[in-house]
C-alpha cells in the first residue's frame, strides 16, 4: 500500500532532522573539546564536578552522531525496530542533557570555587613555571585583570618583588610596565570576577542554543513515533 501523502512529507522531514542531529553532534563535540581545553588550563586534573562536565558533554554529542546514524539507517530501510530504538536513545540523550543542565546550575558555585582555587594555586607557580606563566598572562590580558580576587593578590605569591605584578597585568603592556606601578596604569579587577561577568554574558546564548537543540530532539522523537505507527500499519514509504 502506497503511503499517504503527508507520511512522506514526515519521513522527509525526518531527514532533514537528522542532518540537524549530526550538525547538533559535532557541535557538542566542539563544544565540550574547546571546554576541556579551557579547563586544562584553568582547573587541576584532579577529578571534580566541573573538570567532568565536558566529557558528559563530548559522550552525548558522540552518541547523539550514532543515534542519527541510527535513524537514518531505519528510516532508509523502514525498519521498525531501528525506528523504535532511534527514538528511545533519543529519548535517553534528552534526559542526559536534562540531568547535564540541572547538575551545571547546582554546581555552578562549586565550579567557580574550583576556579578560584586552582587559579591561586597557579599564581604561587607564576615564577616557576614558563607554561603557567604564559597561561596566567593570557587571561589576565584577554579578560583585563588581575591576580584572583585583585591585583594586590600578587603580593602574597612567592618569588614576586615587592609593588611588582606581571606586566600582563598592565592597561597598556610594555616590558617592566608592572614594576614600582602606579593603579592607575593597571587592571586592579580580579580575574575569577571577570570570567565571571563573561560567563554570564554567554549564559543565554547557551540557554538559547540548548533549548533550540531540546525541540529538535523532541520533534525528531515525534516523527519518529509517526514513521513507527506508519511501518506498523503496514505502509510503504517511499
Amino acid at each position: 500500500m502506497a503511503v499517504e501523502g503527508r507520511m512522506k512529507c514526515v519521513k522527509f522531514l525526518l531527514y532533514v532532522l537528522l542532518l540537524a542531529f549530526c550538525a547538533c553532534a559535532v557541535g557538542l563535540i566542539a563544544v565540550g573539546i574547546t571546554a576541556q581545553l579551557v579547563l586544562n588550563q584553568t582547573i587541576t586534573h584532579e577529578t571534580t564536578s566541573g573538570a567532568l562536565l565536558p566529557v558528559v558533554i563530548i559522550a552525548v554529542g558522540a552518541f547523539l552522531f550514532l543515534v542519527a546514524l541510527v535513524g537514518c539507517c531505519g528510516a532508509c530501510r523502514e525498519n521498525y525496530c531501528l525506528m523504535v530504538t532511534f527514538a528511545i536513545f533519543l529519548s535517553l540523550i534528552m534526559l542526559v542533557e536534562v540531568a547535564a543542565a540541572i547538575a551545571g546550575y547546582v554546581f555552578r558555585d562549586k565550579v567557580t570555587s574550583e576556579f578560584n582555587k586552582n587559579f591561586q594555586q597557579q599564581m604561587q607557580n607564576y615564577s616557576k613555571d614558563n607554561k603557567t606563566a604564559a597561561i596566567l598572562d593570557k587571561w589576565q590580558k584577554d579578560f583585563m585583570c588581575c591576580g584572583a580576587a585583585n591585583y594586590t593578590d600578587w603580593e602574597h605569591i612567592t618569588g614576586m618583588a615587592k609593588d611588582r605584578v606581571p606586566d600582563s597585568c598592565c592597561i597598556n603592556i610594555t616590558v617592566g610596565c608592572g614594576t614600582d606601578f602606579k593603579e592607575s596604569m593597571i587592571h586592579t579587577q580580579g580575574c575569577v570576577e571577570q570570567i565571571g561577568i563573561w560567563l554570564r554574558k554567554n549564559v543565554l546564548l547557551v540557554a538559547a542554543v540548548a533549548l533550540g537543540i531540546a525541540f529538535v530532539e523532541i520533534l525528531g522523537i515525534v516523527f519518529a513515533c509517526c514513521l513507527v505507527k506508519s511501518i506498523r500499519s503496514g505502509y510503504e514509504v517511499m
